[in-house]
């Protein structure tokens, strides 16, 4: 019986994985790599846990410190060269998800929170948000558990720009009032 989809050897889990590799903007684990190359059935976590280390020794992906990896030139410059090979269907597929992937990782480091408990029980949250330029806002709010510190702040996390934006039309709206 004929296997369907684009992985059939691990020449094409390699293949795969030079493509997304040289679309990521961030170093990667193993796991990030399997989940961004998974667009097709055929392929399995143990064929990308025997590539990468395949790849590191044939100089086509780097490791670094924190078992992620990154793209090498020899990697960027192979890949480019197969790849066609990829089905289209395949490739647009990673693509997506490597973009969604770069979106959330840089958007991550421009969020940060961070919870710190006081002397008399409670909790400190402080929240900042970043851009390109620097710091736009921070923000430290106090909760009365460890349980509510960390749901403001994952919610904040989730919600940064909102809060922002909301802070930002509220002070405004009130300086045009004045005025």
């Amino acid at each position: 019986m004929q296997r369907l989809g684009f992985i059939h050897d691990m020449l094409d889990v390699k293949i795969l994985i030079l493509f997304v590799m040289s679309k990521v903007n961030y170093p990667v684990t193993i796991q990030q790599i399997y989940e961004l190359c998974y667009q097709d059935d055929c392929l399995s976590y143990f064929d990308v846990c025997t590539a990468v280390p395949e790849m590191v020794r044939s100089g086509h992906l780097k490791a670094l410190e924190g078992d992620t990896y990154e793209i090498t030139d020899k990697g960027r410059e192979d890949g480019s060269t197969t790849v066609d090979s990829i089905a289209f269907s395949v490739r647009q597929r990673a693509e997506n998800a490597v973009a969604k992937f770069n979106r959330q990782i840089r958007r991550s480091s421009y969020v940060k929170t961070q919870v710190l408990p006081r002397e008399n029980g409670d909790y400190s949250v402080i929240m900042s948000l970043d851009d390109e330029m620097g710091n736009l806002m921070t923000l430290e709010l106090l909760a009365p558990d460890q349980r509510q510190a960390v749901r403001l702040s994952r919610l904040f996390e989730k919600k940064a720009e909102a809060v922002y934006n909301l802070t930002m039309a509220e002070l405004l709206d009130e300086e045009e009032e004045l005025e």
